[in-house]
C-alpha cells in the first residue's frame, strides 16, 4: 500500500457512532444489550493450533469493551490462543497503518473505516463481526423534550460533523420531516470537551452524544438528563434498521493461514461479550482495569447504552450491507468510494 493511500484512509476515518441499514428479521434489535451467533463449542473444539499468536488493536470506548473479558483471560492464561493486545488507540486511525501493513491481526473500528480499509488493500481486510450497536444519546437540561421529534426551532449541540453522527441525525430528522439545514440549529463541537462546557454554561441546552460521554456529564450536569436513545429513534421508523458503532476485523491473510485461529477467537469473543450482559458489575471492573473507561462507576452506568454485541454469520452481512449502502448513498468516500464485494464478510453464506 503506497503512504498516501495510508494518509487518504486515514482523513476518511469518521469516529463516534456509526449507523446500519436494513436487515431482516433475523437482525439483532437496539435494545439487546448482548447477542452473539457464534456456534456454541468449547474453545478446544475449535482445535486452534498451539502457539498461535493473535495481534488485536482496539479503540477506548464502546468497540472495546467487549474484549475486557479476553483480556482478563489471555492474562490469567487461560485462553486458547496466545492474544498480544496493542495500546488502546485514541483515534481509529491510528490504526490503519498497523492493519495495512500487517503489524495488526485483528482489530476493533469504526464500521466505514473497516470497508475504507478494505477497498485500499484490495480485499485484505474481512469484517469478523459487529461489535456494538448505536450509542448516541439525545440530552437535555430540563424537561421541554420528549423525543429527537422536537428538536425543530431548537440549537443542538453535536460531535461528529461529517462523520457519521451527522449522517446518523440526519437520517433519523429527515425520516420526521425536519430538515437539518433549516430547520435546526445544529452547533458542531470539535469535541466532547467543547460540548460538556456548552451544556454546562447553557441553561436549558440540548445535546446529542456519544456514550459513555454522556453518562459522564450526567454526572457533571445535575439537572441533565437523557430524553432518548437514538436507537429506539431509528426503530420508530419502521425501517428494520439499526445504528452501530463499530465492528471487528481481521486481515484476509491471517485468516487464510490461521482459520483455526480465528474461529477460537471468534468463540471467545463471543464468552467475552456474553459477559458484558450477565456482570454489568465484573465487566465495569474490568473496563476501567483496561483504561477503556476511566471509573468503574460510570462505565457500569453507561454498559447498557453502549448496546455490545457480537453478531456473526450471515446475520452480520445483512446489516453491514444495508448500512454500508445507506452511508455510500449519502458520501461513498466514506466507505472507501466503492461498495464491499462478498468476500469482505467472513463467514457468511
Amino acid at each position: 500500500m503506497k503512504i498516501r493511500d495510508l494518509f487518504l484512509v486515514s482523513s476518511l476515518v469518521l469516529s463516534a457512532a456509526l449507523f446500519t441499514g436494513c436487515s431482516g428479521s433475523a437482525q439483532q434489535t437496539a435494545a439487546a444489550p448482548a447477542a452473539t451467533t457464534v456456534a456454541e463449542t468449547t474453545a478446544a473444539e475449535t482445535g486452534a493450533a498451539e502457539g498461535v499468536t493473535v495481534r488485536i488493536g482496539a479503540m477506548s470506548g464502546p468497540t472495546a469493551i467487549g474484549m475486557v473479558k479476553l483480556m482478563n483471560d489471555n492474562e490469567e492464561g487461560s485462553t486458547v490462543n496466545t492474544y498480544e493486545f496493542a495500546d488502546l488507540a485514541t483515534e481509529a486511525s491510528a490504526m490503519v497503518t498497523p492493519l495495512a501493513q500487517g503489524e495488526l491481526d485483528i482489530a476493533a473500528v469504526p464500521a466505514n473505516l473497516a470497508a475504507t480499509l478494505y477497498s485500499k488493500t484490495n480485499g485484505g481486510i474481512q469484517v469478523l463481526a459487529v461489535n456494538a450497536l448505536g450509542v448516541l444519546n439525545l440530552l437535555e437540561r430540563g424537561e421541554e423534550l420528549q423525543s429527537i421529534k422536537d428538536v425543530a426551532g431548537k440549537t443542538v449541540y453535536m460531535t461528529g460533523q461529517s462523520a457519521v453522527p451527522e449522517y446518523t441525525v440526519r437520517y433519523i430528522l429527515t425520516s420526521n420531516g425536519i430538515d437539518p439545514d433549516n430547520d435546526v440549529d445544529i452547533h458542531w463541537c470539535a469535541d466532547t470537551t467543547e460540548a460538556l462546557s456548552f451544556l454546562k454554561e447553557t441553561e436549558g441546552a440540548i445535546a446529542i452524544l456519544p456514550q459513555p460521554f454522556a453518562t459522564a456529564a450526567k454526572a457533571q450536569v445535575e439537572d441533565l438528563r437523557v430524553v432518548q436513545d437514538l436507537n429506539e429513534a431509528w426503530a420508530e421508523l419502521g425501517t428494520d434498521c439499526n445504528i452501530t458503532t463499530g465492528v471487528t476485523v481481521v486481515r484476509k491473510a491471517f485468516a487464510e493461514e490461521n482459520p483455526e485461529a480465528v474461529e477460537a477467537f471468534l468463540k471467545e469473543y463471543a464468552d467475552s461479550v456474553a459477559y458484558t450482559a450477565d456482570d454489568a458489575a465484573g465487566a465495569a471492573q474490568l473496563i476501567e482495569k483496561y483504561g477503556i473507561i476511566a471509573k468503574a462507576a460510570v462505565a457500569e452506568k453507561a454498559l447498557p447504552g453502549c448496546h455490545i454485541v457480537c453478531i456473526t454469520g450471515s446475520e452480520m452481512k445483512t446489516a453491514l450491507e444495508g448500512f454500508l449502502q445507506v452511508v455510500f448513498d449519502q458520501k461513498a468516500e466514506a466507505v472507501g468510494g466503492a461498495m464491499p464485494g462478498a468476500d469482505f464478510y467472513y463467514g457468511a453464506e
